[in-house]
């Protein structure tokens, strides 16, 4: 069988040819996909559509995923790794949630899901002339940017205004050819319902992560409150469950090979229309680093958890989204490589040069579009191990120095006469940070906090001297090793409390850097390098982004084509059969795992660890109403086309019908290129079978009010 791999020329072709199941595509564009032809049975205006409601008002952001309605009392049904961190905060080693499960058996027995908000979309629109004709004359790429980011600001802040559950933005579409608009209702009182145990939802750990087959129950259901009058808030006691125009209704048929579905969803990030120069940097730069560093912060928190419960719960949800990264980075590292994909980037952009040859005004037009953008990311090359170190300085050397340069990063900015902030940067901006702060307690943990500190500053000391941190020469220059340094810090700081953390935000930079606290000081050390990376970076956005647009223009002129944009965390749709596919010579994987498969990776320890509950079910033939008649066996999980990256985990899969079948939680490891292309052949969606969300809380959760609260029957 020939494999086919989507470089981007055909990737340009139109939406008539484009391969069977490639895009993310926005809501407006799905009229033209027609898909009553491939097996919808519902018209594409109860998908989408601006005069009723339909489907999409059921989909919900949350979590950095996606989550949907599923009962007219604001229950929703998400990924068990989407609502983790929430579990994670509300365990303890008296109720470690994580190990053990949740059940709130009653509403008011329903836990915060600490620093969750929930999104809901009302409103999209196309504003792309309103934006580009505003800057228009602007001949400077940085002030462009600036004009840009003013204009936008200026309208969702007329948007906002006086309604405080309102959140809109401006999504960039295409590097700046397209903008749209997105209005959301939001919803800051998120309560915990249900959530299986981790050797359920996460059963396989990252052993199975990425990979078919898969056994994995990854779900659990929360709800969503509102004031009585419906407006969104924060949690209170006064609260009452939303009320959404539309949830969806779960599917009660059977589900075979070739049947058609669809999701909606909010997809993330990808990269299809990036040239050579993009895949070079991130195949040989950003990768490989980001790898190794996750995998070396890994085994520090491993090492220094493995005899403390409460240090194990503590950094569950790091370890947890770090290790997803490390793996999705490795397969896109084996995808590239296996692939020769940069060396096709480069032929693709040789017959790109060929075709403007023939033509002195594209020539002209189009000619140093790769030498242009090339240029900038040999800036990057210059400084990218000191870039890399300050990087983790802000993030990832432990929770005090984190807080410490997020308060005074934003104070200095605050600062700054409002032509010069970066847009979005207010006195509102200090409330936020006062919520979240608390939040980044939760993962915090002291032996590894002092341990990702240390290596912080033992990278700074191994810096090349001519990418070395200026700021922190007091510390890397002394004789003193960094773990007496940290220790000295963790002595004579408060920001272990996060309660004095908060009690700060809102003074001066002076005041501030005169607490005289040692973290405080290393912030304020580094802000000056921190901030000319922060400049270089948007100097480098300014840089490209123009160039790209250029780019994408130039191939609408050479391919002429309707396009899907590339994600940026914007609701998308797309759709597909279900299908298995051929990893591997002589290799067919079949599109279904059983609750047999479950038991047959049986191993009695993490994460191939079997519930006893689950085990009984099984050899009791405990299956109720949930075996599928020809798998005679409880449905897991199963695969099918379609065309998700990350955002879109916990979102609905549907049915031809409109009804929900599962929940998108995975793609599978031989397509993790699918950021950089697609491939009709391998690249498949792994979803849990919405049988088995069901199966699992009434069987085993003892929880069948949560179905009957669906409608569904049992």
């Amino acid at each position: 069988m020939k494999k086919i791999f989507l470089t981007v020329i055909i990737m340009l072709l139109s939406v008539s040819s484009i391969l069977p199941q490639e895009g993310m595509w926005l809501l407006n564009q799905i009229k033209n996909l027609d898909l009553e032809s491939k097996g919808l049975k519902i018209g594409v205006d109860d998908i989408y559509s601006t005069q009723k409601p339909a489907l999409y008002n059921a989909i919900i952001q949350i979590g950095g995923g996606t989550a949907s309605f599923v009962s007219k009392d604001g229950l929703i049904v998400t990924n068990h790794h989407v609502a983790y961190t929430a579990i994670q905060r509300a365990s303890s080693e008296q109720n470690d949630y994580l190990k053990n499960g949740f059940l709130a058996t009653k509403r008011s027995d329903e836990i915060s899901a600490q620093g969750y908000t929930a999104r809901l979309l009302l409103e999209m629109k196309d504003v792309t002339n309103e934006i580009t004709s505003s800057v228009k004359d602007i001949k400077d790429p940085q002030e462009k940017q600036r004009k840009t980011q003013e204009k936008i600001q200026a309208m969702t802040d007329e948007l906002e205004k006086g309604k405080p559950d309102i959140q809109a933005t401006v999504a960039e579409m295409f590097n700046g050819k397209e903008y749209y608009l997105f209005v959301y209702k939001t919803f800051k009182d998120v309560r915990l319902v249900y959530a299986p145990p981790d050797m359920i939802g996460r059963f396989g750990g990252e052993a199975d992560n990425w990979m078919w087959p898969r056994h994995t129950g990854d779900f659990s259901f929360m709800r969503v409150y509102s004031a009585p009058d419906g407006t969104g808030r924060e949690y209170d006691p006064t609260n009452i469950p939303y009320k959404p125009k539309v949830w969806l209704k779960v599917s009660q048929t059977d589900l075979d090979e070739g049947d058609f579905t669809f999701i909606l969803g909010f997809p993330g990030f990808t990269t299809r229309y990036r040239s050579s120069n993009s895949v070079s940097w991130n195949l040989k730069e950003n990768y490989p680093f980001t790898i190794k560093n996750f995998k070396e912060i890994i085994r520090i928190t491993e090492d220094l958890t493995k005899d403390s419960e409460d240090g194990k719960i503590k950094v569950a949800s790091l370890q947890r989204g770090l290790g997803n990264t490390q793996k999705n980075f490795e397969g896109k590292v084996e995808g590239m490589i296996k692939t020769n994909y940069l060396q096709k980037k480069l032929d693709f952009e040789k017959e790109f040069m060929v075709w403007h040859d023939k033509n002195p005004a594209q020539k002209e037009k189009y000619g140093t579009i790769f030498s242009d953008e090339k240029k900038f990311y040999d800036i990057l090359e210059k400084t990218k191990q000191k870039d890399n170190v300050l990087g983790m300085f802000g993030g990832l050397a432990g929770t005090p120095l984190s807080v410490a340069i997020q308060i005074y990063n934003i104070t200095k900015e605050i600062e700054k006469p409002v032509s010069e902030r970066q847009p979005g940067i207010t006195k509102e901006t200090l409330n936020q940070i006062k919520e979240q702060i608390p939040l980044n307690y939760a993962n915090y943990y002291e032996p590894v906090d002092k341990a990702l500190m240390i290596r912080t500053i033992k990278m700074a000391t191994q810096l090349p001297a001519d990418q070395r941190i200026n700021g922190i020469n007091y510390i890397t220059d002394v004789k003193m090793m960094p773990d007496a340094i940290v220790e000295g810090y963790w002595k004579s700081s408060k920001l272990i409390d996060p309660e004095y953390a908060v009690s700060i935000i809102g003074k001066t930079s002076a005041e501030l850097e005169a607490l005289n606290d040692p973290f405080i000081r290393m912030a304020a050390a580094l802000y000056p390098e921190s901030e000319e990376l922060n400049e270089q970076g948007l100097r480098f956005n300014a840089g490209v982004t123009p160039i790209r647009k250029k780019y994408i223009d130039a191939l609408y002129e050479w391919k002429g084509s309707n396009l899907y944009p590339d994600a940026n965390g914007t609701m998308r749709f797309t759709y597909g059969p279900v299908k298995g596919y051929m990893p591997q010579d002589a290799v067919w994987y079949y599109p279904f795992t059983t609750l047999r498969g479950v038991i047959n990776k049986e191993k009695n320890e993490d994460p191939f660890d079997v519930p006893d509950g689950l085990v009984n079910l099984y050899n009791n033939k405990d299956w109720g109403n949930y075996v599928d008649p020809e798998l005679e066996q409880v449905p897991v999980a199963f695969i099918h086309m379609g065309d998700i990256t990350g955002g879109n985990s916990g979102s609905p899969v549907m049915n031809a019908r409109g009804e929900i079948i599962g929940l998108a939680f995975d793609g599978n490891y031989e397509a993790m290129i699918s950021d950089w292309q697609y491939d009709a052949e391998l690249q498949r969606v792994i979803t849990v079978d919405i049988r088995y969300v069901l199966f699992i809380t009434e069987k085993y959760g003892k929880a069948g009010f949560i179905l009957d609260e669906m409608g569904v029957k049992h």
